[in-house]
């Protein structure tokens, strides 16, 4: 059913132009739709934790809005974007009918990124030096150093879920990764009520609560993948998987930074749905050697994800308040964050564009391109004029988040310039090159050729 739904197309040449986008949606949203679920609810969790956090009191609260904020984004950007090479590579393998090459570009992906999150576990292990060396509060730096343990199991749960589901995704199986998802968001709010309401756990509780809730996707993803739903692309372990790593890495480090500076707000999350679903409509076309169904399908997507982006606009200017008590009582805080709902407006529009954008990318292979646009909209243009912004204009926080929305306009601006620049027959042909370069038979074909 899904190759089938994969490959089903209508003739270019038709003019029935409605009908053209109307199987082009259909391949985009069995995509994007169960991906906008896991993600909204896999972030939720993060979200139900720091709300039952929240009300314990104000050093609680932000401690664990600085570990999140500072070193969860930082580890989940960098492993999520190194994930990213998984997904332009069995994209490009199911278009091309590689199947037996998507387990193996699993299997590379959860060593590298297994690897990856190690080095990184540091940055949870000594959080509170870290965060007294920037200067933060003592009293809210240890307890800050304190819940970033519980954030270890968490950190070993990233590299497998993000690599899998770009597997699953690539081949539209990924509707079990939006089921199992919001199970553990379901799990997830039952046990933080049982272990911190009812049994008065406090901080463990609730982060002992978010663990659970992790590992069950995984664990759920396991099941699927190893019980033989994946017949075509799961072959079992192989040691093929440590061939060629040297490559995947250079193109995982490139979808890292691609993608660590881009993780702002649960309402992302919903439109990484569209990131996800451009890069496997663009890398299974370009897989197939479609560049016109592959121009197509970018039109029709960025049209979508713009259109719910206004949509997302007009519904957060509407409910802002409200929003605003759900994580804390303090009705100071409340009205600070208020405060800057215009900039939240103009963040959310502007997160409806980028993604797709980068999702484009992705499915091309040009992560080292994307990576060299966000450091120099980020590192040379926005940071710098937010840090002008908030501290010699005196608009603090403001100030440093105007600069991050001039950074991100920046970034759509050159990304949207190369996309539309691109000659996508080039693409095609590249597509066809890396495949035919890390291209390994498969068990059938190596006892044929033996034989």
């Amino acid at each position: 059913m899904d190759e089938r739904l994969l490959r089903s197309e209508v003739p270019k040449e038709t003019s029935n132009l409605p009908k053209r986008i109307w199987v082009e949606s259909r391949k985009i949203w069995k995509v994007a739709f169960p991906s906008m679920i896991s993600r909204v609810t896999q972030f939720g969790v993060f979200v139900v934790t720091q709300a039952f956090i929240g009300h314990f009191g104000e050093v609680d609260l932000a401690a664990y809005a600085l570990v999140q904020i500072i070193a969860v984004r930082f580890v989940n950007g960098i492993l999520l974007g190194m994930s990213s090479a998984t997904e332009t590579l069995c994209g490009q393998a199911f278009g091309a009918g590689q199947y037996h090459m998507l387990g193996i570009y699993l299997q590379r992906s959860w060593i590298i990124n297994i690897a990856t999150a190690t080095i990184l576990a540091p940055v949870f292990i000594f959080s509170t030096p870290i965060f007294k060396l920037l200067g933060e509060e003592e009293d809210v730096a240890e307890v800050a150093g304190y819940i970033s343990l519980w954030f270890i199991p968490v950190l070993y749960y990233f590299p497998f879920t993000f690599s899998t589901q770009k597997y699953l995704q690539a081949q539209l199986k990924n509707s079990v990764v939006g089921f199992l998802s919001t199970g553990a968001f379901v799990l997830h709010i039952l046990l933080s009520w049982l272990f911190v309401i009812k049994l008065d756990f406090g901080i463990p509780g609730a982060m002992a609560s978010m663990a659970i809730a992790f590992w069950s996707v995984v664990i759920g993803m396991f099941v699927y993948v190893f019980g033989g739903w994946c017949p075509n692309t799961w072959r079992g372990f192989t040691v093929a998987a440590f061939h060629d790593l040297l490559p995947i890495v250079k193109l995982s480090i490139s979808s890292g930074v691609m993608l660590c500076l881009n993780i702002v707000a649960w309402e992302f999350m919903i439109f990484f749905g569209f990131l996800s679903a451009s890069s496997v409509r663009v890398s299974n076309e370009l897989g197939r050697g479609d560049a016109e169904a592959a121009k197509f399908s970018i039109k029709v997507i960025t049209s979508t994800s713009i259109c719910l982006g206004v949509l997302a606009w007009i519904l957060c200017s509407v409910f802002e308040r409200k929003l605003a008590y759900l994580f804390t009582s303090d009705e100071e805080v409340a009205e600070s964050v208020l405060d800057l709902s215009a900039l939240l407006g103009i963040s959310v529009f502007l997160n409806s564009i980028q993604p797709v954008l980068s999702g484009v990318a992705v499915g091309s292979g040009r992560q080292g391109l994307v990576a060299y646009i966000n450091i120099g909209s980020y590192f040379l243009i926005g940071v710098p004029v937010g840090v002008l912004l908030a501290f010699v204009a005196d608009l603090e926080i403001k100030g440093l988040w105007i600069g991050m929305i001039i950074g991100i306009v920046v970034q759509c601006l050159v990304l949207g310039y190369i996309t539309f620049r691109t000659d996508w027959n080039e693409q095609v042909k590249k597509a066809s090159e890396r495949l035919n370069r890390w291209f390994l038979n498969s068990p059938e074909e190596s006892n044929a050729n033996s034989a």
